[in-house]
């Protein structure tokens, strides 16, 4: 410390320009040793992404089986060959049915291109429903549709298995809850849709067509489809549908829904429909309330309440019910598999309790990776 003191005392005794020169020299000598300081060496050795990920380098707790097992040879069972087969048919049909919808596309258009993206599929699948007293018994179910978008600029060809105006609205309503056994059979029909549009937003498409069956059963029908934003939470839409059957007649059907986003990832939502039946002189109604949540990017909840009724003889409800439907995604974007416990109250058993429980796996083979909802 006394030598720090003497050394400033010297210098301080000398002329300007000797301080300055020495204050230089001592900033200089002390340069190297600051800039070490100041920016110290470090190697960084980089770790190439399959070391890190290796199967001996992850942790314990990330495994749901012990190491050993790891390298354990796979037994084979009658359930690891079905779910083999089952991943191959996805892999193998899904390029079929787009390549189907494409043909159909450029032969009627007469084009050498299609759109990719149709909305073609084909529904397989298995459902079991347990009533009281009844046991579990799988039944097979299938649907299926092509559809042509490009055959002209707003023409399309639509073939489907099944028609909605020739399904009680009763049963629409309750799809999901039934069988295939306890569903009505519409026979596949084919039509050619026009699409056009009023304004800037109605949406408005006529189909001409035929049930394709001996004798044919040409109809028409023709839907309109508009949305609004009521305000910044929730979201009117509305269809209306007129068609005509040669065999049944014609028919009415009026669509108003609402929703909006409750909260913490659940959306609202509540349906009213009305639908005239001509040969019949009535009126049927329901009226659904059901809210939905993404559980996570598997599965999703939705919880329905519902009340069906008819005009006839009088205005009357005819069935009370109450459904949730659990439906998880099995695999990549195309096996599903779905529980649906329901509870109906009908009039015809005096609103006795009627509790029911669907289980379902259903195959989805499209060419498009955007799937719809699956009602």
């Amino acid at each position: 410390m006394m030598c720090t003191k003497g050394f400033w005392w010297i210098l301080s005794e000398r002329p300007l320009f000797y301080r300055l020169i020495t204050l230089a020299a001592l900033l200089f000598c002390l340069a190297p040793f600051s800039s070490q300081a100041a920016e110290p060496v470090f190697e960084v050795q980089q770790r190439q992404v399959p070391d890190i990920l290796a199967p001996e380098t992850l942790p314990l707790d990330f495994y749901t089986f012990s190491p050993e097992e790891y390298w354990a040879e796979p037994l084979d069972s009658y359930w690891i060959n079905f779910s083999n087969w089952v991943l191959l048919q996805g892999r193998t049909q899904n390029p079929k049915v787009e390549r189907l919808g494409q043909w159909a596309d450029r032969t009627l258009s007469g084009s050498d291109y299609g759109l990719p993206n149709n909305a073609s599929y084909l529904r397989i699948g298995f459902a079991t429903e347990s009533e009281y007293g009844n046991p579990l018994q799988f039944e097979p179910e299938a649907r299926f549709r092509l559809d042509v978008p490009t055959a002209r600029r707003k023409l399309r060809l639509v073939i489907e298995s099944e028609s909605e105006e020739l399904i009680p609205l009763a049963e629409r309503q309750r799809d999901r809850q039934l069988t295939q056994p306890e569903r009505s059979d519409t026979e596949t029909t084919g039509a050619l849709r026009f699409l056009t549009r009023v304004g800037d937003a109605i949406n408005l498409s006529n189909d001409v067509g035929v049930r394709l069956r001996l004798p044919p059963d040409a109809f028409w029908r023709a839907t309109a489809r508009k949305q609004w934003q009521l305000d910044k939470n929730w979201l009117l839409s509305a269809q209306q549908r007129f068609y005509y059957f040669h065999s049944d007649g014609w028919g009415e059907r009026t669509l108003l829904t609402a929703g909006r986003d409750v909260g913490k990832g659940w959306y609202f939502v509540s349906s009213s429909e009305l639908e005239w039946i001509h040969d019949e002189r009535e009126f049927v109604a329901a009226q659904i309330f059901s809210v939905d949540k993404r559980l996570n990017n598997r599965s999703t909840l939705t919880p329905r309440l519902g009340v069906l009724g008819e005009s006839q003889p009088t205005w009357r409800t005819t069935t009370y019910f109450a459904d949730l439907t659990y439906r998880y995604r099995l695999h990549s974007d195309w096996v599903f598999g779905e529980v649906i416990p329901a509870l109906e109250f009908p009039r015809d058993e005096s609103f006795k309790d009627q509790a029911s429980l669907v289980l379902r796996v259903e195959l989805f083979f499209s060419g498009s990776l955007k799937r719809p909802y699956l009602d």
